[in-house]
């Protein structure tokens, strides 16, 4: 029999989405959880993003009066996620369990206390498709007062946007169009921190927010959470998974699990070993993942017999390296800085790959971008392609971020990552382009675009195309000549939020061998797994929901506490 130096009735290796919403559970149950973090910062790449969870049918779209059920929710994830190739991690059966259970979570999480709100408009990403909602099924917490952890709060891995915003503050200044319209959305926003400020407040939006609520009250519910403390191993007895071992100071500290242990460590965004061999092409450079998703407890697991899957996906995020920023501390590349997804959206912008040929929908999803990015680049080289836009663009439209609307940086320029030509036969010779090639794809676009159409590939016809757009633009919100003088160029790389694979889980979270059998005592949830989602990404949240739905499915499987589960 396995011997401990300490017992908890359940652990969980990791403290991202999901985590702490199985230790939740399971001290409403009356069981004992231990969380474990490796880096000294809790909240993983869910802390760092923007903190919404993809949840059909919740209770907010009800309480307004917006159309949803199982039923259309399930038609959609057939629509999206079923239409996969290769993806062990999705079946019929997980789509209806995850459509569900995702209510239920959401409930029980109000129950806790944890205030949630919905996003009054972020449509799905192919709203289009059977069963798509054009308003959206985004679900994110209400701003934290990041005061209110006391001294945890320094323990909380920062967000990647650098002002303490509420949402809702951040989209009026991202979609200030003007910048006179920029500039009082940004005085009003520091107007507002500084009043926080002088009352002793500390206000925090995204994923800072989610992951803020759900630490709070982790420690209300007595939760013990220990950072600096990474598991190197499963401990196993004849084949059931009993407890961890952990490095403590140099040592090997052995933890028992009486229920079961939950990974949720993360994805292997951070391991370009890992990357070569399961995502060619991709690059850590690229990435805004934690510091931590580095892929060890996918390997443990799948070294204790695990099936794996869909290991070559990503939760893509188009991204140019701004200068000054390659070579970032242990907090990693913070999104803000590389992000291109709004701008290469908006009006009067192109992409092109390294022919000077358009290959995709500028406005799809992140996903679907940095996918068809990679796609074009075996047959053509498209990594990196070129951002393509003109005069009207950049006066307009933020470039990487808030940023873009005040003065843009000079090494931008100098250093040749902003490149400007008066021409487009200029703007072709600086990106090594075949200019007759460039002029011939600008003047195809321009073609459409002053009718607004997009009869190469169908950009704006779909709620969630406009809703990244320029609303207060008449006529077509995403399309516009790239047609005034001078014009500019940027590159753009597959870069990404994490990873999409890892080991296959059944409808209660079992991590499964590659017969389909349990591995018993071993639940896994968030990016450690293949994702039920498939190789598609539904819409926003599409990752951080799945990985609070699983972790509250797991504890609960777990603590057999279906029907001890206090819910809304």
């Amino acid at each position: 029999m396995a011997q401990f130096d300490e017992e908890f009735d359940f652990v969980v290796v990791g403290s991202g989405g999901g985590s702490m919403c199985a230790a939740l559970v399971m001290r409403q149950v009356g069981k004992s959880v231990l969380i474990l973090e490796k880096t000294d910062l809790v909240g993983g790449t869910t802390a760092k993003s923007g903190g919404v969870m993809w949840i059909p049918n919740n209770p907010f779209m009800e309480q307004e009066g917006i159309e949803d059920s199982p039923e259309k929710a399930l038609e959609y994830l057939e629509a999206t996620a079923g239409q996969s190739q290769d993806a062990p991690g999705t079946s019929r059966e997980r789509r209806a369990a995850y459509v569900t259970q995702a209510r239920r979570m959401v409930d029980f999480l109000i129950a806790q206390g944890i205030k949630l709100t919905r996003a009054p408009y972020w449509p799905d990403y192919y709203d289009e498709r059977p069963g798509g909602s054009a308003a959206g099924r985004t679900v994110l917490a209400e701003p934290f007062n990041l005061n209110e952890l006391g001294r945890w709060k320094r323990k909380l891995r920062p967000n990647f946007i650098p002002v303490v915003a509420a949402p809702e503050e951040m989209g009026a200044v991202m979609s200030a169009r003007t910048r006179r319209r920029f500039g009082i959305a940004i005085a009003k926003l520091l107007l507002r921190i500084g009043k926080e400020r002088l009352t002793g407040r500390n206000i925090v939006g995204n994923g800072a927010a989610l992951q803020g609520r759900m630490l709070q009250a982790a420690l209300k519910a007595k939760v013990d959470i220990r950072t600096k403390s990474p598991v190197k191993d499963l401990v196993v007895e004849n084949g059931a998974v009993k407890g961890v071992v952990v490095d403590k100071h140099g040592r090997e500290y052995r933890i028992g699990a009486r229920l079961g242990v939950l990974v949720n460590a993360g994805g292997f965004a951070q391991n370009q070993a890992m990357r070569d061999k399961y995502a060619p092409g991709t690059s850590v450079k690229y990435t805004a993942a934690a510091p931590g998703d580095t892929g060890e407890m996918i390997e443990t697991m799948i070294r204790l017999g695990a099936a794996f899957g869909q290991m070559s996906e990503r939760v893509g995020l188009q991204a140019s390296l701004v200068p000054g920023n390659e070579n970032l501390d242990g907090n990693g590349i913070d999104l803000k800085k590389i992000s291109g997804q709004g701008s290469v959206s908006a009006p009067h912008a192109i992409i092109v790959d390294q022919t000077g040929v358009r290959y995709m929908n500028e406005a799809g999803s992140y996903m679907a971008f940095c996918r068809n990015q990679l796609i074009r680049n075996h047959t053509v080289p498209a990594v990196p392609s070129w951002w393509i836009f003109d005069q009207w663009h950049f006066d307009r439209y933020p470039l990487f971020g808030i940023a873009g609307m005040g003065a843009r940086p000079k090494r931008w320029f100098s250093s040749g990552l902003v490149k400007k030509a008066d021409t487009i036969e200029g703007l072709a010779a600086l990106i090594n382009v075949d200019p007759a090639t460039l002029r011939a794809t600008i003047d195809r676009f321009n073609l459409g675009a002053r009718e607004g159409r997009d009869p190469d590939f169908h950009r704006g016809e779909r709620a969630y195309d406009n809703w990244l757009g320029d609303p207060t633009q008449e006529g077509s919100k995403t399309l516009g000549p790239i047609d005034t003088a001078p014009f500019y160029a940027v590159p753009m790389y597959p870069g990404d939020v994490g990873t999409y694979g890892g080991v296959v889980t059944d409808v209660n979270a079992r991590v499964l061998r590659e017969d389909g059998t349990p591995i018993p005592g071993l639940y896994a949830t968030g990016t450690s797994t293949a994702s039920v989602m498939g190789t598609a990404y539904p819409g926003a949240g599409s990752s951080v929901g799945p990985s609070f739905v699983w972790g509250y499915v797991a504890a609960k499987h777990a603590a057999d506490a279906d029907n001890l589960l206090v819910a809304a």
